[in-house]
């Protein structure tokens, strides 16, 4: 059995299996982006991208270790040369996978992996999305208002409460008009009713 054994065999054996990501990691680094399967490409991520934190530091001892790796002269000149100085302020995941659907073949789910720095569009987007949305950002925009446009809660309880005099007015009005004359003027279409029966 075996538990716990999360590492993809990618169903080849393990020499084979280190060459196809050796090649795949210096076809990525040649050509920034290639087209593979997901699982493929998951596997690529963890392969490629400690070589590229390797890179960043530029001795020959680095450059003999990600040689061993990749066994290609080209590909470790590009990494070192070109790749390491766009990532250089950059913590981590240089890559990043896009899913592109199924191929017809054997359903396979295919992606896209790419080096980050190297995707224009994308940067563009990111540049423009900056702003960013907290719960604090209400506070500071009613902060950030004039002085003079915020109102009192006592302010706006003279503004509502009614001027005296209105007050008075009003009482008198009500004060006027007996219960009984309303009683009344609603008895006399009744009894008009009646009479017109008759």
């Amino acid at each position: 059995m075996r538990h716990n054994k999360k590492f993809n065999h990618l169903g080849r054996t393990n020499t084979h299996r280190k060459a196809m990501l050796a090649n795949m990691a210096s076809s990525l680094i040649k050509h920034k982006r290639i087209n593979t399967t997901t699982a493929k490409a998951k596997a690529l991520k963890k392969y490629v991208e400690p070589l590229i934190t390797k890179s960043k530091e530029d001795t020959t001892h680095s450059r003999r270790t990600v040689f061993s790796y990749l066994q290609d002269k080209n590909a470790v000149t590009e990494l070192f040369k070109e790749v390491s100085q766009k990532v250089a302020d950059r913590p981590g995941g240089y890559t990043r996978i896009i899913k592109t659907g199924f191929r017809l073949g054997d359903n396979a789910q295919m992606c896209f992996i790419e080096l980050v720095d190297y995707n224009e569009n994308m940067l563009k987007q990111k540049s423009a999305k900056k702003s960013t949305r907290t719960r604090r950002s209400r506070k500071k925009a009613e902060t950030d208002t004039p002085v003079e446009a915020k109102a009192t809660k006592a302010e706006v309880k003279e503004e509502v409460s009614i001027a005296p005099e209105v007050k008075e007015e009003v009482k008198a009005k009500v004060v006027e008009t007996p219960v009984a004359e309303v009683e009344n003027v609603e008895e006399t279409p009744a009894k008009e009713e009646e009479k017109t029966e008759e």
